[in-house]
């Protein structure tokens, strides 16, 4: 799905920084805001998922809805193919998840009779039907293309023209997300910043899918999210560097990362006979690490991919949270993270370094609650380390878990204002009491 590029050096100081962007005077978002979920339409069960995210993207079928003549819409809230939106959107609605749907016109170049017009009044009848305000209020954004290689720059940016002035033609109040960008010229599976230049008024936010793919075809292996020799960090921050440039105050989400973790092994004479996945506790801490990471990094949201999987051994196709809708070791590990930060935002990078560890301050929404530190390892467990708490008293200390109702409580040596931290490639949460 990536192609190989080189690595762009990247200090540490400007991917994890000592906080926020000085050009973005909003707050960081709370975790609430913060973190999504990759769903699938009729298949995501907005129960199952709560737990582990408060805002779904949807890979929303627009071939669903126009069927074989992209001239004449549908009967809201149905798709052509009888899909009912407002069931499927009304019943994550309903659990309290928030929803952006990523309108998938990828592969539907040949298939507009008139792909302007038909696009334009596509988009303008869908933002009127279900965005803020409309019959069936449930989608606050919508992201125009998914990975849309297979259009030329031109024909996308017509396409994106087209449904932009439509949604904002018919509910101003619904916001438009790009496809995968990133900086440089279009790819396969992304679009160059070129593609959207000049159309700032036509976009509310910037998104970008990251792999912290280590060796490419035919093996795909995958690596932690700090490592410095993959293109991970460093190119999701590209387009941060962008955006500040080119499009300030815009957000920007990692729309799509993820790890893939199987239980099956690939079949040794089939085309992923090489191919290579993580392990299900790797999952679990590189998915934790990425949202800690990312919080720090000036993005407004990021989105696990995937919600489920049945356990195929190939790319993409073992990246659930859920194997055949039973909970992997990242499904509790996410649901952890976001219990303890859901009322958090980012506050300040205390510590970022590969040979001794990160700390991150996250600071709460409740005036008078705890700080806390998330701290952790990229690579070795059992590192101790003493840290200065400036003064605040730990209250207590939790390492995330890999099971449901698991042990999470881990002491922590703690005296005259410094903590001793024996830090692990698994995060540990410090809650900690603001000196008076």
């Amino acid at each position: 799905m990536l192609r190989v590029i080189p690595f762009l050096l990247v200090f540490l100081t400007t991917l994890h920084g000592a906080g926020p962007a000085k050009s973005e005077a909003k707050p960081t978002p709370l975790f609430r805001d913060f973190v999504g979920l990759c769903g699938h339409t009729v298949n995501f069960k907005p129960d199952l998922y709560y737990p582990v995210c408060r805002w779904v993207r949807d890979y929303h079928p627009v071939k669903w809805d126009l069927g074989d003549d992209t001239s004449k819409l549908p009967d809201w809230p149905f798709a052509k193919n009888r899909v009912s939106w407002e069931q499927v959107y009304g019943s994550w609605h309903e659990k309290g998840l928030r929803i952006t749907a990523c309108f998938q016109i990828d592969e539907m170049q040949k298939d507009w009779k008139n792909m302007t017009t038909d696009a334009h009044a596509y988009a303008k009848s869908f933002a009127e039907n279900f965005g803020p305000g409309g019959k069936w209020p449930y989608v606050e954004y919508v992201e125009l293309g998914n990975e849309p290689g297979l259009y030329d720059d031109p024909s996308y940016r017509a396409i994106f023209e087209a449904m932009a002035r439509g949604v904002r033609e018919g509910n101003p109040k619904m916001k438009i997300a790009t496809c995968n960008i990133e900086t440089g010229k279009s790819e396969r599976y992304w679009k160059g910043t070129d593609a959207i230049q000049g159309l700032e008024d036509l976009y509310d936010v910037i998104r970008i899918h990251r792999y912290a793919i280590a060796t490419q075809w035919p093996v795909w292996r995958r690596s932690y999210p700090e490592d410095p020799k993959v293109p991970f960090l460093s190119r999701i921050q590209e387009i941060v560097h962008w955006r500040d440039e080119h499009a300030p105050g815009k957000p920007v989400w990692v729309s799509e990362f993820g790890w893939d973790a199987a239980e099956k092994k690939p079949d040794p004479k089939g085309d992923w006979a090489k191919w290579e996945d993580s392990t299900d506790e790797d999952q679990a801490r590189w998915l934790v690490r990425s949202f800690l990471l990312f919080s720090g990094m000036n993005i407004d949201k990021a989105f696990t991919y995937f919600f489920n999987d049945s356990d195929e051994a190939r790319l993409h196709h073992a990246s659930g949270i859920t194997r055949n809708f039973q909970p992997k070791p990242s499904y509790h590990a996410i649901a952890w993270m976001l219990k303890s930060l859901e009322d958090y935002r980012y506050a300040r990078t205390v510590r970022a370094s590969l040979e001794e560890g990160y700390i991150y301050e996250f600071t709460p929404e409740k005036e008078g609650s705890p700080v806390i530190w998330a701290v952790w390892h990229p690579t070795k467990n059992d590192f101790t380390t003493s840290v200065d708490t400036k003064g605040m008293t730990l209250q207590k200390a939790e390492r995330m878990p890999f099971a449901k109702d698991a042990s999470t409580a881990v002491e922590v040596p703690s005296e005259e204002g410094k903590v001793t931290l024996t830090l692990s490639t698994d995060p540990t949460f410090l809650w900690l009491t603001p000196a008076k």
